[in-house]
């Protein structure tokens, strides 16, 4: 695939990338209509919601993996006023970007 357009870079540079910036970007990469590019980008994400809510690893080459992990009950302290407090066993979702990813951020960010 391609970079990404000089207009796209120019929206996502130095800020939060929206879905509203990946849509963009799709329309002006592959050429769909905005409506389509949108629902594009929202049926990936859904189904990677999807696939998290049933406990599965969502794994994208060359980006990284999306899991859940389980944590048990511990006790943790409430920072206002310093009192023990219960947290109950909860589910977290992680990523771990990959090699390729990370090796590309370090670049970026070493220029």
């Amino acid at each position: 695939m391609n970079d990404v357009s000089s207009g796209a870079k120019a929206r996502m540079k130095g800020a939060t990338v929206t879905r509203a910036d990946l849509c963009e970007s799709v329309h002006e990469q592959v050429g769909l209509t905005r409506q389509d590019c949108a629902e594009l980008v929202e049926r990936v994400l859904e189904l990677m919601c999807q696939a998290l809510e049933r406990g599965e690893q969502v794994k994208l080459s060359g980006f990284g993996v999306f899991q859940v992990r389980a944590k048990r009950a511990r006790m943790g302290r409430n920072p206002k006023t310093g009192e023990p407090a219960a947290i109950e066993p909860r589910r977290v979702i992680g990523f771990r970007a990959s090699q390729v990813m990370k090796a590309r951020v370090d670049r970026a960010l070493s220029r």
